[in-house]
């Protein structure tokens, strides 16, 4: 069971979450007012210092091709991470141009889990993308997840069923429903990022690691 943990805001924390047993590390690098951005030197100073020791994810909500590009060789991750809004996905042959660009990096696509259609666009993105990973969207957010909210884990295990592809599942995970979740979905892996934050008092938040060792516990265990 992989188990990938949002967001990182310094070097400390990620080697903090690295010796929490984590896997998967995500980064939020732009300028885009998302929960936890950092500059793209910050984050490709922290993705240097952990390289080879955890699997490195760069977050974007942007549908445009180069400036994802740019983003990607300024930060250096192992995972892209594309997750802008589904009222404005990049279609499929987006993510081959991508590709194309951005040789040996992973392609990890976000899918909104509101009701049966996710299936469908699942199976549709299954050959444009490496991983899949589901979520829930909410309005007050310029993208898919960092919602904190759980969506219906039967499509998600129906996803998981049909689609080929890696499947990780996002939304409102956390140490006390994270067992419950694989014992529903059986995915390849799970995802927090709200439910894992202590917040702080200029509407930030900080990751809280008693909560991630909690966390990763449960999901092996499951």
């Amino acid at each position: 069971m992989i188990t990938q943990i949002y967001t990182m805001q310094s070097l400390e924390e990620a080697r903090a979450i690295i010796d929490a047993g984590v896997d998967h590390i995500g980064i939020t690098p732009g300028e885009n007012n998302l929960p936890g951005e950092i500059s793209y030197k910050d984050a490709f100073e922290i993705f240097q210092a952990v390289k080879g020791e955890i699997t490195r994810i760069a977050i974007t909500v942007s549908t445009d091709i180069e400036e994802i590009i740019e983003m990607v060789k300024a930060v250096q991750p192992d995972i892209l991470h594309i997750c802008g809004p589904s009222s404005t996905m990049m279609p499929p042959p987006a993510l081959y141009e991508l590709r194309r660009a951005l040789p040996g990096i992973r392609i990890m696509q976000a899918i909104s889990v509101g009701d049966r259609s996710a299936v469908d666009l699942c199976l549709k993105y299954q050959d444009a993308a490496d991983i899949i990973i589901l979520d829930t969207e909410v309005s007050t957010i310029g993208g898919i997840g960092a919602s904190g909210e759980t969506h219906d884990w039967s499509i998600s295990k129906e996803i998981v069923d049909r689609c080929k592809l890696p499947v990780i599942l996002a939304g409102g995970l956390s140490p006390d429903n994270v067992a419950a979740a694989i014992k529903a979905v059986r995915p390849w892996g799970v995802d927090s990022l709200s439910c894992t934050n202590i917040p702080l008092e200029n509407g930030g938040f900080r990751k809280d690691i008693a909560k991630i060792k909690q966390f990763v516990k449960n999901a092996l265990e499951a």
